[in-house]
Formats: C-alpha cells, sequence, structure tokens
C-alpha cells in the first residue's frame, strides 16, 4: 500500500513561486503529486500568457478543474472557467488556449499516463508523463534550493 501524502496549501496560487516549475514561456507547473508506480500525476498548471499553451494528445483519461481564469480547446466549442469541470478522453489531440483577456488561468489537472506534444500537423515533438515531470521538478527544484525532503513528498 502507499503512503498517504499531504501538501499543505496546494491549491495556494499566490505562495512560494520557487514551486512552480517553469515549462513555456509564461507558462509554469506546481506539481501535487508525481505517482511513478501507478503512472499519473496530479498538477496545478498557470498561464499567465495569452495564446497557445500546447498541442498534445493524451494516452490516458484527464480530469481537470479550472480555479481561475478561462481556457478552451480550438478543437470545441466550450469554455472553462473557473469552477468547472473538465473530463479528456484518452487518445484525443487539442490545443490548449488562453483567451486574449485573461490574465492568468489555473487549472488543476490529474493526468492518467502521459501525453505527447504534437504540431499542427500530429507530428511528435516532445513526451511527458509521471517520470518526466519528476526530472523537471528535481532539477528545478534543486537550482531554487528546494530539498530532496520535500521532492520526497510528491512521489508516489
Amino acid at each position: 500500500m502507499l503512503a498517504d501524502t499531504l501538501i499543505a496549501s496546494a491549491l495556494e496560487i499566490g505562495g512560494d513561486e520557487r514551486l512552480w516549475v517553469p515549462q513555456a514561456n509564461g507558462v509554469a507547473f506546481k506539481p501535487l503529486l508525481l505517482n511513478v508506480s501507478q503512472g499519473y500525476f496530479v498538477n496545478l498548471i498557470r498561464a499567465r500568457a495569452s495564446g497557445v499553451v500546447s498541442r498534445h494528445r493524451h494516452a490516458g483519461p484527464v480530469h481537470g478543474f479550472t480555479l481561475r481564469g478561462r481556457w478552451h480547446y480550438l478543437e470545441h466549442d466550450w469554455v472553462s472557467s473557473a469552477g468547472d469541470y473538465v473530463f479528456e478522453p484518452p487518445g484525443e489531440t487539442h490545443t490548449l488556449v488562453v483567451p486574449d483577456d485573461v490574465e492568468e488561468m489555473v487549472t488543476l489537472f490529474h493526468v492518467t499516463s502521459g501525453y505527447t506534444y504534437v504540431d499542427p500537423h500530429g507530428v511528435a515533438l516532445g513526451y511527458e508523463d509521471a517520470f518526466t515531470k519528476l526530472e523537471q521538478v528535481t532539477r528545478h527544484y534543486k537550482q531554487v534550493g528546494i530539498g530532496d525532503d520535500y521532492i520526497g513528498k510528491l512521489i508516489r
């Protein structure tokens, strides 16, 4: 059985900035759980720039809960706003966009398995899963002075 974990103030968006791992221009993530034994992760995604955040295809289902701002997928006619829940089925390719009038978007995502970043033609550009997220988190946290004890809390 896996041990319990508690991340205090997990949804605190304006807390310790070092906990946010840079991912792209204006985009960062805050890991809450990196479950390498079962192949999923839970994190907050924060975008402080409008436009395309990423185009990707999921290998497993994803659950999202929008906490702040709005976002949508170019491939769908809905917009997710603060308080909305989104389920994403595996196998779909979609392009996450933050509208121009949104200063900050924050969404909690529970990602099962991994996802492949693709270009507009579906050609693979990169891949992320619990293992690659762990590598990014470890590298960033060591650079900003967050120790292994905190990183260890995130791993299951």
